[in-house]
């Protein structure tokens, strides 16, 4: 079974091909795909999307990189968009949220503060309602695990991991799996190869991060990433470890319902 564990399937790339483009997924076999909420601005917009096809699921967050433009009271909202959607068995998990270190004006003084101040208050809400978190870790995986070590939250996905190895060991002790995309397929990804060979595929989930991150067949001027990418990132990563494609999807499948147990009841028990 494919899942792709990420993808911002309502991004403004996907406006005029959106449905089309979900389907073509499902035709290659991708099972499931979760998308992600970056603030309240999509929450609504995430949750209705994921209705609209069979596989759609989402999470609720508010992303590092969209802190600065959000309100003390969104935190709020959150907690109310998660309450309302717990009977929702499309909703899976909290995110995407997290860390971000690399953009410049916000990994100092008071927008670094923010960002650390809201990852702390979206754990704390993912601890208290016992879900899982998508956490975005972009030069930022010593912080995030120390905050990961204070706020015992069930498990997650640390999405297009790109760590040393010991932090890597650091999420998986965690019982967290490690997201692999479309980054992996690049030859001088030799950081990210090294995890996604190193690591029992317990420990791995598919993703693309869609629009973003293009496996290393999209050229321009069209590199839009797709979830209908999954089945070659899923080969592709088969090609490294030297197996079937076949184990690769079912083994990433078992650990995204691992960590997403609410995604495992939904493909397991109901028809989507």
């Amino acid at each position: 079974m494919l899942i792709d564990t990420h993808c911002h399937l309502d991004a403004s790339e996907f406006d005029h091909d959106r449905t089309a483009v979900a389907d073509q997924a499902i035709q290659f076999g991708v099972r499931a795909i979760v998308i992600p909420a970056i603030g309240r601005m999509n929450f609504s917009t995430v949750r209705d999307l994921a209705h609209t096809f069979a596989g759609g699921t989402y999470a609720l967050g508010i992303h590092p990189l969209f802190v600065r433009q959000a309100a003390d009271e969104d935190l709020d909202h959150l907690r109310h968009a998660i309450e309302a959607s717990l009977d929702d068995p499309r909703f899976v998990a909290i995110g995407e949220i997290g860390l971000d270190f690399f953009v410049p004006e916000i990994s100092s003084g008071e927008p670094r503060a923010r960002q650390e101040r809201f990852f702390d208050a979206q754990l704390k809400l993912a601890r208290e309602y016992g879900l899982p978190v998508l956490v975005h870790v972009r030069r930022s995986q010593d912080i995030v695990l120390k905050y990961l070590r204070r706020i015992d939250v069930p498990t997650g996905i640390a999405h297009a991991f790109n760590g040393s190895h010991e932090q890597a060991q650091a999420f998986v002790d965690r019982g967290f799996a490690l997201g692999v995309g479309g980054e992996m397929t690049h030859e001088r990804a030799q950081r990210i190869r090294r995890h996604a060979t190193g690591f029992d595929l317990s420990h791995l989930v598919l993703e693309t991060d869609s629009p973003d991150i293009p496996p290393a067949w999209l050229h321009k001027p069209n590199r839009r990433n797709t979830p209908g990418e999954i089945p070659r990132i899923a080969q592709t990563l088969a090609e490294l470890r030297g197996v079937s494609t076949s184990v690769v999807a079912e083994a990433t499948a078992a650990t995204a319902f691992r960590v997403m147990p609410r995604l495992a009841r939904l493909l397991q028990t109901q028809t989507v």
